[in-house]
């Protein structure tokens, strides 16, 4: 895993190339897979990396992909717009998507 990439489409595709296949969608209290029909709550999963990405002309193009690990092994991606988490999912997934948690 690199420790930064260019664009959101080349860290997407060279992490699916590591293993994080699946596609990651927040929900009320973690994350779900709707390829697998199957969801997560927050203390089922770890995020171990994100990048930031911020959109040249248009701030409101701004993301963060986050690496995630479930604890069954499922290995995946988030992509989110920056903040729209505010009040819509738990605390705790909050605190677990938090990136000042992190030490890059």
């Amino acid at each position: 895993m690199k420790k930064g990439y260019d664009t959101l489409s080349l860290a997407i595709e060279d992490l699916q190339k590591e293993g994080y296949t699946e596609d990651f969608n927040l929900v009320d209290d973690g994350i779900e897979s709707k390829n697998l029909k199957k969801q997560w709550n927050a203390g089922e999963i770890n995020v171990t990396n994100y990048f930031r990405f911020e959109g040249m002309t248009n701030p409101g193009d701004n993301s963060i992909l986050y690496v995630v690990e479930s604890k069954d092994g499922t290995k995946g991606l988030l992509v989110d717009a920056y903040g729209v988490y505010d009040g819509q999912i738990s605390q705790e997934m909050i605190d677990k998507l938090n990136v000042n948690n992190f030490v890059k």
